[in-house]
């Protein structure tokens, strides 16, 4: 199902909360005439939470715009390539930004009622940061306005401050030196034995997993990043590994 008639569907068939359900009901009533084609939501294992990743993936993309200025094509472009946006629908995603970021309801209130939705289930929240950055970094580059807005929204989802060190690491790809920094990438400490640093890295791998996370409720189409993320996973191990084993 394309990325509209799953929010569509999602308006229609499922109860998310405020201010998500808010959202939804905005969609629905600007693009009347999609109602009749969205088709069921229940392409996923659980497609209530599909469709609620989709929402607030939104919802803060579109929010994050206000950080450094408007919804850029860029941005829309960037959002494309995470989720699945068929030729013809661009303009109506645009609209859906735009409808989330003058929404009235604040990023932290999003923020929040996603942290409770995936509660317990931090690699979604991880993996929805990663999908904020890569529309954030759309411009190639990540500005100290949107560092501190995902900043706070990983704070609304739970993460300390060393978690969000090492999720803005793993996924920013700027080319500030910390961001390359192995041990941020795996979340260990300078100094880390051997054993520490296949632990962490075992433990990430397992959490961000593709087919993990699918089976948790994400897109499939989040498929793409889950791989990159865990390509940098090993790179990190790897530059970690080789001189303890020289």
């Amino acid at each position: 199902m394309s990325i509209i008639g799953r929010i569509i569907s999602g308006a229609r068939e499922f109860s998310l909360g405020a201010p998500l359900d808010a959202l939804l009901e905005r969609i629905a009533a600007h693009l009347p005439h999609l109602n009749a084609h969205a088709e069921p939501a229940a392409d996923a294992p659980d497609p209530q939470r599909r469709v609620a990743f989709t929402i607030a993936a939104i919802a803060l993309g579109a929010k994050m715009a206000r950080a450094d200025g408007a919804v850029t094509g860029n941005e829309i472009a960037a959002f494309g390539e995470v989720f699945q946006v068929p030729p013809g629908e661009a303009e109506h995603v645009r609209l859906i930004f735009d409808l989330a970021r003058k929404s009235t309801a604040g990023f932290e209130l999003y923020a929040r009622q996603v942290g409770r939705l995936f509660a317990g289930n931090r690699a979604v929240l991880e993996d929805l940061l990663g999908g904020l950055f890569h529309i954030a970094l759309a411009d190639r580059e990540l500005s100290r306005a949107e560092d501190d807005y995902l900043r706070e929204v990983a704070h609304h989802f739970g993460f300390t401050s060393g978690e969000y060190a090492r999720i803005r690491a793993l996924h920013a790809g700027v080319p500030a030196a910390e961001d390359d920094d192995p041990h941020h990438i795996l979340g260990i400490a300078r100094g880390a034995s051997l054993a520490e640093i296949r632990t962490a890295y075992h433990r990430l791998v397992r959490e961000n997993h593709p087919d993990t996370l699918v089976a948790q409720g994400l897109p499939p189409e989040c498929v793409a990043l889950a791989t990159a993320r865990v390509a940098r996973i090993n790179a990190a191990h790897d530059r970690l590994i080789k001189p303890l084993q020289a």
